[in-house]
Order: C-alpha cells, then sequence, then structure tokens
C-alpha cells in the first residue's frame, strides 16, 4: 500500500487586499478522490495543521465539479481535512511521494516555507515523485536540487499561466506570476490554452498547469507509483 502525503496551505489572505484565499477544492477533492478510490493512503498536512482554508471562490456553484460535489456531501473526508497534521511533524521516510494542490493562498506561505523547502529536496533527493497543480508549481521557486541549482532549470514543467493570472484579475496582487518565474529559472515551461487541462512529467517531477489538471497529475503520480 502506497503512502501519499498532500500538503496544502493555512495562508487565508489575499495579500493585502483584504480578500480571503486558501486552497482551491478541486484541486484536493479531484486527486483526493482518484489515488483514494485506487487504494492509496492519503495523510493531510498544513503548516499550521487543523482545518486549512478553503478559498470562497472555488466553493461556489459555477466553480463545482463531480468531486466537489461528492467532498460536499462527504462528511468523513470533511473531517480528515479539518484535522490536517502540522508540517513539521511530518516525516519524508514515512510516504512514497508528495502533493500540492494550488490555490492562490500558498503563494504567500508554502512558497516562502523553509519546512517547505526542506521536505520537497528530501523526497526529491530520496527517488520519490513531487507533484504540484495549478499556483502549487509556485513552490517550486525556492527549491534547489544536490549541486545548489533551481530545481526546475532545464526541466520540463507547467503551471497556472499568466493569461489564467489576468483573467482573475490578479496579476498585481500575487507576489511573483508562475510563468514568468519559472522561464527565470531556466525552466522548460509550456502551457495549454486557458483553463484547459494539461499535465507534465519531467522525472520525478510532476506539474498541472490549472484547476482542470488536477486528475491528469493523479494520473501522472500513480503511473509513477507503479
Amino acid at each position: 500500500m502506497k503512502n501519499i502525503l498532500f500538503v496544502l496551505t493555512s495562508n487565508d489572505k489575499m495579500g493585502d487586499t483584504g480578500n480571503k484565499t486558501g486552497f482551491w477544492v478541486e484541486e484536493f477533492a479531484a486527486p483526493y478522490y482518484k489515488l483514494t478510490d485506487a487504494g492509496y493512503n492519503v495523510t493531510l498536512a498544513s503548516p499550521k495543521g487543523g482545518q486549512p482554508p478553503i478559498d470562497p471562490n472555488s466553493d461556489t456553484e459555477d466553480a463545482a465539479t463531480e468531486d466537489t460535489k461528492r467532498f460536499d456531501k462527504d462528511k468523513e473526508t470533511q473531517k480528515v481535512l479539518a484535522n490536517t497534521k502540522k508540517l513539521e511533524d511530518v516525516d519524508q521516510k514515512d510516504f512514497d511521494a508528495v502533493f500540492y494542490p494550488g490555490g492562490h493562498g500558498l503563494l504567500w506561505d508554502l512558497v516562502e516555507s523553509k519546512t517547505s523547502q526542506n521536505l520537497i529536496e528530501s523526497f526529491y533527493a530520496n527517488k520519490k515523485p513531487i507533484s504540484f497543480v495549478c499556483h502549487a508549481p509556485a513552490i517550486l521557486k525556492n527549491i534547489q536540487d544536490n549541486k545548489g541549482d533551481a530545481l526546475v532549470k532545464g526541466k520540463n514543467v507547467t503551471g497556472f499561466t499568466n493569461g489564467e493570472e489576468k483573467a482573475v484579475q490578479l496579476t498585481d496582487v500575487v507576489p511573483f506570476l508562475i510563468e514568468d518565474m519559472m522561464k527565470e529559472k531556466g525552466a522548460n515551461y509550456s502551457k495549454t490554452g486557458d483553463w484547459q487541462p494539461y499535465a507534465l512529467e519531467d522525472g520525478l517531477l510532476i506539474t498541472g498547469q490549472n484547476p482542470a489538471s488536477s486528475s491528469k497529475v493523479a494520473d501522472l503520480l500513480m503511473k509513477k507509483l507503479k
């Protein structure tokens, strides 16, 4: 039985706008159900532990998918989510892979978290898959390989596009644009049309472009773990 760690943001503030954010429900629910239905054990963690904040924009009728509707009725999974472990209390040794759902919240906590950085680098150094979707690839900004280079340098990656950020009118709110950051770090960044499913695998690194790519990331992760 394979064990997978999900890491979620604890931040509910959209910079200094006064607006709420958090993690994007679909980006948690779609991979969570795909993996647990296939028999994988999933453990949830966040920087502060306990209930991670849900981005209110991801909890609306127009953002609903089959997976989010399932989650809305799923009291058991809601209870698991309300009791995430503290990130500092989890150890790479206990898991076979790590997955980071997106949502804008993580741009202000997980991107700069040394605990998260050390965890990801430890998974990678121990030849275990690391996976990210939508805004979560932003976390790769500070991740290094064993030579001290940017982990994404020369790697095939994707993540939330400049066009998608512009469409949600947050280009001037976010600390940086993922597409620009990836290119600056020397990554081989690519994308498909805005809001279309797109995911890439490069060795142990798996990235997805947007919420619609969540299932694809889970599929690539399962393939990698087989």
